[in-house]
């Protein structure tokens, strides 16, 4: 540049224009101030880092950062935490942990210590992702340490119902916040509410109910038997499936052949068996008792 601008006399900097001036003192001074700053950081092994002083509020007197920061790398690598939000705004909850994470700062409190509030809702008419109208909540989280600086995450109200399964502690609402159920949600209680009043199946003494294959968790308390028509009448099938299912992993399966954009339709569609492919309608899913 000195060359190809040999008018502007840059190769005596007390000569050239002021504007050129500040642009080498620019030039100059924040790489040293990064340096600098970098050098102040890798101090003690990083524990001067931003990220290592907020670990270190958290670790016990005989441990460091490491240790939290390790704690913290193993619940991550599970797959039953909870996460969401776009990259630069990240919200991850784990048994212990959650956390924040943006492009210049992770946020971090530990589950124990927080408390959780719905501040905020917003309703906006079309999602980025569908053509479905989408609520926005905004949750603050308030530690009881005074050293924890408070944060808010965002998320669609969708997920709303998973973040409470992954939180122990219970979420407080403002007054003036409603929360939407997801459509799958309102379904799955519908869905519910219709099996209660189907009529009952009686299990053999001799079947030992097993846990759900869905989620492993529940036991089996569904079985499907065609009482919407006679056996040899209608689109629906006999199912010969012993209980394999419960009735919210059988909702959730019900829900999940259908079509998003025409709800009107699910309570009177027919699916397949998840395990024999026999279709059955709500009608047919029957309670053990």
């Amino acid at each position: 540049m000195c060359f190809a601008a040999s008018e502007k006399q840059l190769f005596s900097p007390s000569q050239a224009p002021e504007a050129w001036r500040l642009f080498f003192l620019l030039a100059v001074l924040l790489p040293t101030a990064a340096g600098t700053l970098a050098y102040y950081w890798s101090r003690d092994g990083w524990a001067r880092h931003p990220l290592a002083r907020s670990l270190a509020l958290y670790a016990l007197p005989q441990s460091g950062w490491q240790a939290v920061a390790s704690a913290i790398n193993t619940e991550f690598r599970r797959i039953d935490k909870f996460a969401t939000g776009a990259p630069g705004a990240r919200v991850i909850v784990t048994d212990t942990w959650v956390m924040k994470v943006t492009t210049y700062r992770v946020h971090v409190a530990q589950q124990q210590d927080v408390r959780l509030t719905v501040t905020e809702s917003q309703q906006h008419e079309l999602s980025p992702d569908s053509n479905l109208p989408v609520q926005l909540l905004t949750i603050r989280v308030a530690s009881s340490s005074p050293a924890v600086q408070a944060f808010d995450i965002r998320l669609n109200s969708t997920e709303y119902g998973e973040l409470c399964e992954k939180i122990r502690a219970p979420i407080l609402r403002a007054a003036n916040v409603v929360i939407r159920q997801s459509l799958s949600d309102l379904f799955l209680e519908t869905f519910a509410s219709l099996v209660e009043v189907n009529p009952s199946y009686a299990a053999p003494s001799s079947q030992e109910l097993e846990a759900c294959i869905g989620c492993m968790q529940t036991r089996a308390n569904v079985k499907l038997v065609k009482t919407c028509q006679e056996v040899a009448e209608g689109e629906c099938q006999q199912c010969y499936c012993r209980p394999m299912w419960c009735l919210t992993c059988m909702g959730k399966w019900f829900a999940s052949r259908q079509d998003p954009q025409r709800p009107d339709t699910w309570l009177a569609s027919r699916v397949p068996c998840p395990t024999c492919r026999a279709r059955f309608c709500i009608l047919d899913v029957c309670a053990v008792r």
